[in-house]
């Protein structure tokens, strides 16, 4: 078991493990401090262990995507974040389970990893980015209409979020290195929301603020690893 763990470790790179170290000390320190709940905890670091092995290139990123999407879409739904609430429970929980047959399904051999990830990356085209353009524009116009009818709270920034969070995980199961780009702008939006939300309401579930301020450093970081991974492909190609 320890020889096991060592190799997994050996993987990691010492970002990796600081970032993981630090986000996970100070959501334990907003538990205890703040008397936190104990399902915003366990939501917090289901999340930041999900993206930084999606920022690896980790199938192993879903299982935590699983108990993160299920814990989350409660915890949003308290707060009558209700765009929030159904994008984790309707959208990203059976999402999880397709990521899995589909990075599986594209599978990296161990001998053809640069640094311990699963999978081969694909970049957007501009044919696609115009896609993603014309989807999000239309996609947030509509859903915001839908949330004012459920007496949604903070209805615009919710349903921007919501969309950008489905175009990224759209790109994120068919591997492509642009959804950082789209997950940057989502952590910056969700971040405001759960400000917003917090002060508004007086809500303890602070954990959800650095929850997403750790996926908003990750993504910085995930958009440069992927890039990386990318470049290396295409050089082993040519």
């Amino acid at each position: 078991m320890a020889e096991k763990m060592k190799g997994i470790l050996s993987e990691w790179s010492i970002f990796e493990k600081v970032w993981v170290t630090v986000f996970t000390g100070i959501t334990v320190y907003l538990y205890f401090a703040f008397q936190d709940t104990l399902l915003g905890l366990v939501s917090s670091i289901a999340g930041m262990l999900c993206v930084v092995l999606v920022a690896k290139g980790k199938v192993s990123n879903y299982i935590f995507g699983i108990v993160q999407t299920v814990t989350y879409g409660y915890i949003a739904y308290g707060y009558g974040l209700y765009g929030e609430s159904m994008l984790n429970w309707l959208f990203y929980f059976p999402m999880q389970f397709l990521g899995i047959w589909l990075w599986m399904k594209h599978f990296k051999k161990k001998e053809e990893s640069e640094q311990g990830e699963n999978v081969y990356v694909k970049r957007l085209t501009i044919r696609g980015w115009a896609i993603v353009t014309g989807s999000f524009l239309v996609g947030a116009f509509v859903y915001a209409e839908v949330l004012t009818l459920l007496a949604a709270q903070q209805v615009r920034v919710d349903s921007m979020a919501v969309v950008l969070s489905v175009i990224a995980q759209i790109l994120m199961v068919q591997r492509y290195a642009e959804q950082w780009v789209i997950w940057i702008l989502v952590n910056l939006l969700t971040i405001t929301l759960w400000v917003i939300t917090m002060v508004q309401t007086g809500g303890n579930d602070w954990n959800m603020v650095i929850m997403w301020t750790a996926f908003l450093v990750n993504s910085v970081y995930g958009y440069m690893n992927w890039l990386k991974l990318s470049k290396v492909q295409e050089t082993v190609r040519n």
